[in-house]
């Protein structure tokens, strides 16, 4: 025998659940029950209260709170009106932190600076436009905490020329605030774009696309951070400059700006190349290192100059001097990348195979088609995938009885002594 237990005994309350969208709160409130049943809780929804009003909606929680005892509503005064205060949470946890940061030191204590630092706020608490930050403020705390009058948001693009203009003072105290004793002698340096959807501003240029949006214009941005990865200064390029061409300003931050004497500057393998180290050398007054990354023919070229060996790279980290150039390379193998590196290589080669069997069964099916148009297509996707060690061989045309096949890739031996690409 099967038994089973349903409990109707239900609880009826005032849902209110809040959001905030394009900085305007929104609140929708359900007239719900929640009840059990074989015992689980469960919930349905009676109806839709949102458009009461909130004197309304009130007076309906309360008489849902005090229906064991409806008499009790006749003590409340009459006058009572509930409203919703202003957010104060973030804006002040916020406040604090730039307090904590130097943020505030480094933008002053003016209503600029004010400005300013509500324009960080903003984007941190919800991403938006000059126009959605000036919303947010009106539904959170933001004049109470930072002691400003209301505004619009064209005093917000005001602002933003305030800055720019004071860009330079602004990063030297808030470096000064993070190194007041001492000078960083560590900086660390990358480049990174922003595309743009349209075309009226002065940056705005057709370069590498790091986001892969074709036939978006985009800017260049350079970061400098010191060597605890706070940042020191941020700079603006046009988005056709190459990452090399940035790294020269950042010299001359670090010499004029920062008053640095001897410092050790940390870049990719794309952004410290010779013109760049010839620089730093060159540089009066300042004492510079660098550590980057080199490429793979900068390390065959070391490789064939015997100045490294392969038995060089190992787990254990090994350190080599070249005596021509006083230049110190560390090495060590590293077994996750080469993984990576075997898996990608096996990618490419399936791409290849798998276009090598198309050809060869459209051969099959077409009498008059060309073996060296086949060809010319799987030569070309070898040479786009970057692939020199993969031939291809052509065995010529057979009868579709003989099950025809025309092309067939191999597997050159590798010449370069370092696993290089197929």
């Amino acid at each position: 025998m099967l038994f089973s237990w349903v409990y109707n005994v239900a609880t009826m309350y005032v849902d209110a659940v809040s959001n905030i969208s394009y900085g305007r709160k929104y609140t929708r409130h359900l007239l719900r029950e929640s009840y059990r049943e074989n015992g689980r809780v469960r919930k349905r929804t009676i109806a839709n209260i949102s458009h009461c009003s909130p004197d309304e909606i009130q007076a309906i929680t309360l008489a849902l709170k005090h229906k064991a005892d409806l008499h009790t509503l006749g003590d409340i005064n009459q006058d009572l009106r509930v409203r919703q205060g202003l957010a104060f949470g973030a804006v002040w946890t916020l406040w604090v932190l730039a307090q904590r940061l130097g943020i505030v030191h480094a933008l002053g204590d003016d209503a600029q600076g004010r400005y300013a630092l509500w324009q960080v706020f903003a984007r941190v608490i919800g991403q938006g436009s000059r126009l959605s930050a000036v919303r947010l403020a009106v539904a959170h705390a933001a004049c109470d905490v930072l002691k400003l009058e209301p505004f619009d948001e064209d005093d917000l693009y005001d602002n933003l020329d305030w800055l720019a203009e004071r860009q330079d003072a602004i990063e030297d105290r808030l470096f000064r605030f993070h190194q007041p004793d001492r000078k960083s002698d560590l900086f660390l340096y990358d480049v990174t774009s922003s595309y743009l959807e349209g075309t009226d501003n002065d940056l705005a240029a057709f370069g590498y696309q790091r986001d892969g949006k074709k036939g978006k214009r985009q800017i260049v941005y350079g970061l400098l951070c010191d060597g605890q990865g706070e940042p020191v200064s941020i700079q603006a390029f046009a988005g056709n400059t190459a990452d090399t061409v940035t790294f020269g300003d950042q010299i001359d931050k670090l010499a004029e700006r920062f008053a640095a004497g001897h410092v050790t500057i940390v870049g990719d393998r794309g952004m410290i190349k010779g013109p760049q180290i010839q620089r730093l050398h060159d540089q009066p007054g300042l004492t510079c290192h660098y550590i980057t990354a080199i490429t793979r023919s900068q390390i065959a070229t070391l490789l064939q100059r015997g100045v490294l060996n392969m038995g060089l790279f190992d787990e254990q980290i090994a350190e080599v001097t070249d005596q021509e150039s006083g230049v110190r390379y560390i090495l060590r193998r590293n077994p996750v990348r080469a993984a990576e590196i075997a898996a990608n290589r096996q990618d490419k080669l399936d791409s290849v195979k798998r276009l090598v069997q198309q050809r060869n069964r459209y051969l099959a099916e077409h009498d008059q088609a060309r073996v060296q148009t086949a060809q010319r297509k799987v030569e070309a996707r070898i040479t786009r995938l970057k692939m020199p060690a993969v031939q291809l061989r052509v065995q010529g045309r057979r009868r579709v009885s003989q099950a025809r096949a025309a092309l067939q890739p191999d597997i050159a031996p590798d010449r370069t002594g370092m696993g290089g690409e197929l």
